[in-house]
Parts: C-alpha cells; structure tokens; sequence
C-alpha cells in the first residue's frame, strides 16, 4: 500500500529519517541519559526531543547535531547503497 501512496523517493527519505531517529534513541539509551539530561546536555527542549523520538516532527539539521553531540555521535555522507543494503561504502 506504501508503494501506491508514495513515490520512491518519498518511502527512501522516510526510512532515512526512521533510522536517523531510530539510532539517536539508541545512542540515548546506551549512554543511559534521559530525555530531560539530554535538554541539558544539547540545549534542545525536553518536548522537542520526545516529538522527534515519536516520529511526530521532522527535525532541522542543526537540531539534530545538536543532540548527536553529546551522543557522541555525528552524521556522515555515504552512498545510499550502503544505507538500504548495510553494505559498507568502499
């Protein structure tokens, strides 16, 4: 159904933004920090955090390095193949 409601594109930048957001919730949990430390660590609203860990709201890129900073963590440019396949860039 997915495929007849959205184009190929659309479904692509979607399940970029799940993993995106889906990492960023795994790398808070592993290092053990609440939503409300990471608004203190970042600098980005307790709200906010829980809209994007929801999938409710689409955050701007500077919110999102915001957070990845204390995450650890940071966003990378890799060819979109190893992104859908798990394949490692070469």
């Amino acid at each position: 159904m997915r495929k007849e409601l959205f184009t190929p594109e659309e479904i692509a930048e979607s399940d970029l933004r799940v993993a995106l957001i889906g990492e960023m919730v795994k790398a808070r949990q592993e290092k053990g920090i609440s939503q409300k430390k990471l608004e203190e660590l970042s600098g980005v609203r307790q709200p906010v955090i829980a809209r994007m860990e929801k999938g409710i709201t689409s955050p701007q890129i500077d919110t999102i390095l915001k957070i990845l900073v204390p995450l650890g963590k940071t966003l990378a440019i890799v060819p979109l193949e190893s992104v859908t396949t798990g394949d490692k860039a070469e």
